[in-house]
């Protein structure tokens, strides 16, 4: 796929970024809030918006909006230990791993479907990176073993990457189904003329 043009690229960032605030604040969601769609949104920023500075400015983001969140908002501050600092990593394996798939999407179902299985095995990485830090180097568990953080991983795991693949299914959908949209405006201008 080609890079958006700037006009393009600086609306998807935006519309990325207030869905990141609106969804950070309660990670898990409930009745009236969405669930986190901070990793599917590095997914999806490095497959369309792929910038460096789009990157730093998103991990950014993330920072502030979880600072504003437990010194403004009485979020519990549980996850914040030195492994925070991994979720550098375990975005970048998202934001980067979208940017490699980029040039390979192209347009139609095989494409698409390849989109989804990079997206997967980038959002299991990045939870196993993130999950993975914060329970051997977070300083949460007085005895750490092995059988108990794969208990604890296959715990969260799979709310995590479903959640991800969740909103990256919706955002692939809405692609093809534009991309079908502009073939088809394409056809009718080139009949027209």
């Amino acid at each position: 796929m080609k890079a958006l043009p700037r006009q393009a690229n600086l609306g998807l960032f935006t519309a990325f970024a207030a869905l990141m605030v609106a969804t950070r604040f309660h990670h898990f969601g409930d009745a009236l809030h969405l669930p986190d769609a901070s990793m599917a949104l590095f997914f999806l920023g490095g497959l369309y918006l792929r910038k460096h500075w789009q990157f730093a400015v998103f991990i950014a983001l993330a920072v502030a909006i979880d600072w504003i969140a437990i010194e403004h908002a009485g979020v519990s501050d549980f996850c914040v230990t030195p492994a925070y600092s991994f979720l550098l990593p375990a975005y970048a394996v998202l934001w980067y791993g979208g940017r490699w798939y980029a040039d390979r999407l192209q347009d139609g179902w095989a494409s698409l479907l390849g989109a989804v299985g990079v997206a997967l095995a980038c959002a299991s990485l990045s939870f196993a990176i993130s999950n993975g830090a914060f329970y051997w180097l977070g300083g949460r568990y007085e005895n750490p073993h092995f059988a108990e953080y794969v208990a604890r991983a296959w715990q969260w795991g799979p709310l995590f990457v479903r959640t991800t693949m969740a909103y990256i299914a919706v955002a692939l959908v809405v692609h093809a189904v534009a991309m079908r949209a502009l073939r088809a405006r394409a056809v009718r201008q080139h009949n027209v003329a």
